[in-house]
């Protein structure tokens, strides 16, 4: 070889080197298909026999897998009678709030016999995550898990358990939920509590007829696993624990956090905890279990535990399983002890110059009742109407698609006036004065409120006591924000402490009974979004509103144009 030749074949080297990594680059990121079938099957469960809705046949239902940075696509096809969407909870949908799901938000349902196909990038995300329909309460039973792995590349920040488990916490109904919806708000009273919580869809021994319908997972004696903790309930936060072991928490809402040790965790519903879980007692069975957190007063609520089997392998068949204790079900010390041991793993960048601060309260309200059949249609407090509602408006759902509306300027179906700060002032924890009709009535409106695109927010979530106080799931689509503080009793900014060094990094958030919650995003994702507190019956109520991020300079920071298929109301 000629000294004229070497570097020559010296930079072909190089070039079909560089190719071959760009090529893995464009090959590491997969194209994911799924096929969804809302339809519905008939299940027995609790000594009954219900036809209930389910995507592909199962309760829950199908899990979805990925990678980061994967492509995920879904063609749901509705053979139901009811409407459906999914949204896919916890994913960010950047640049493609198209396909974010909420029915009437950012898009039309999927009406009976109709199809949607949604695509979406899984960009920059890992970790536990979940889908479930978002029209009615239908998710009561349309849910399941969506897991994003990892790059084949990257290790998870601890030692790889020996094996993972994902389980799904339920509530379940015996009446059609989608007309227990209806009725609710026809009566203008409370829901009844659910007839069971599940785990994994199957309530456990404590409920009628159900000593077989228990849910096990089989362990191997000193080895360590990694559960996937999802809160697929609709309006209970809920309690886990496994009886004799120590669960460490190392991931919240698809974000890793330090790891915490703790007895039991608390799930809001919409929040998803990884933990992990050493088999270092004696071989035999133990519970795990599942109850209620319920923080509001003089509310009706299921009390019964769900259990499932935590099966050491080598345990005898008539092993006598060893119970799990469970906090009671208003025990706010321990709501606080493990809230107070998250934090992100790592030093995050918190946005530290706030360009719009919001202050917004949440509380149910009880609105006036001039029906002429009271008896029917006034069973709230004081023979009024129960309403829920964001700085005192209550939010009236369209039947029109407003990110459809945002995108095409069509006026009339929503106003860009929801107030950032509250429309009334009063002692926010203890209530308003005396007059009902002036000091729990809530305005209606279907409002939202603008940012620039790249705009850092700040918002105060400040519970209210018009009614009750009681701990409140916030979700915000379309993003995540720091969970920089929160306390009891009413916001004081001279005297709030705030995490500004490793906050943990959420997207639904417990607002603390009778307290506050403060926390920080970026919002760089152009579209609309919706922010709503997670307990269905109070997105029913009203506890809802919108935000609009505008679009920024660059083309790859606007919101593009819609799907050709996308659902018509």
């Amino acid at each position: 070889m000629t000294d004229s030749a070497a570097p020559c074949l010296f930079r072909l080297s190089f070039f079909l080197f560089t190719l071959q990594v760009m090529n893995v680059g464009r090959v590491s990121a997969t194209t994911r298909f799924y096929q969804f079938k809302v339809q519905t099957i008939r299940l027995t469960r609790l000594c009954q026999t219900n036809e209930i809705v389910t995507v592909n046949g199962k309760f829950p239902g199908p899990a979805i897998s990925a990678q980061e940075d994967d492509r995920i696509v879904v063609k749901v096809i509705n053979m139901t009678p009811y409407n459906t969407t999914i949204h896919w909870h916890g994913i960010k949908q950047k640049l493609s709030c198209w396909y974010d799901g909420p029915s009437y938000i950012t898009q039309c349902p999927i009406q009976s016999g109709q199809s949607f196909t949604y695509n979406f990038k899984v960009a920059q995300q890992k970790g536990t995550f979940l889908w479930h329909a978002h029209f009615s309460w239908l998710r009561a039973t349309v849910y399941g898990p969506l897991i994003v792995y990892p790059k084949a590349s990257v290790p998870y920040p601890f030692k790889k358990p020996f094996n993972e488990h994902t389980i799904l916490l339920g509530e379940y109904w015996l009446k059609n939920v989608v007309e227990l919806e209806q009725h609710v708000l026809e009566s203008g009273g409370p829901p009844p509590p659910a007839d069971a919580f599940t785990i994994n869809g199957q309530p456990g021994p404590n409920y009628n007829c159900s000593s077989k319908d228990v849910y096990e997972i089989q362990i191997v004696p000193r080895k360590t696993y990694l559960l996937r903790l999802i809160n697929a309930g609709i309006n209970m936060e809920t309690f886990f624990t496994i009886a004799n072991h120590r669960l460490t928490i190392v991931e919240v809402d698809g974000e890793y956090t330090k790891p915490y040790t703790t007895e039991r965790v608390m799930l809001v519903p919409g929040q998803t905890m990884n933990i992990l879980v050493t088999a270092d007692q004696a071989v035999g069975r133990y519970s795990m279990a599942m109850g209620p957190y319920e923080s509001a007063k003089n509310v009706e609520f299921q009390n019964t535990s769900a259990i499932a089997n935590f099966q050491y392998i080598g345990a005898l068949p008539n092993s006598v399983t060893v119970p799990a204790k469970l906090p009671i079900f208003n025990d706010n010390i321990a709501v606080k002890t493990v809230m107070d041991g998250l934090r992100s793993l790592n030093a995050v960048d918190v946005p530290r110059n706030i360009d719009a601060h919001l202050f917004i309260t949440i509380g149910i309200n009880v609105n006036k009742c001039n029906s002429e059949n009271p008896n029917n249609k006034c069973q709230g407090p004081r023979k009024g109407r129960l309403a829920a509602s964001m700085n005192n408006i209550s939010f009236v759902e369209p039947k029109i698609s407003i990110l459809e509306a945002y995108y095409k300027q069509l006026e009339g179906y929503f106003t860009l006036d929801f107030p950032t700060t509250p429309e009334k002032a009063y002692d926010f924890v203890n209530g308003a004065p005396n007059d009902i009709a002036n000091d729990t009535q809530a305005a209606n409106g279907t409002r939202a409120i603008v940012f620039e695109y790249g705009s850092r927010i700040q918002i105060i979530f400040q519970n209210t006591g018009t009614l009750t106080t009681e701990n409140h799931p916030i979700h915000l689509h379309g993003h995540s924000f720091y969970v920089i503080g929160y306390g009891t009793g009413n916001y004081d900014q001279q005297t709030a402490q705030f995490n500004l060094e490793d906050p943990p990094y959420m997207n639904t958030i417990g607002v603390p009974v009778g307290g506050w919650a403060a926390i920080r995003f970026v919002a760089n994702n152009p579209g609309l979004w919706l922010l709503h507190c997670h307990f269905d019956i109070h997105q029913t109520w009203g506890m809802s509103t919108m935000f609009i991020v505008k679009n920024g300079k660059k083309v790859q920071e606007s919101l593009p144009h819609p799907p050709a298929d996308l659902p018509k109301c």
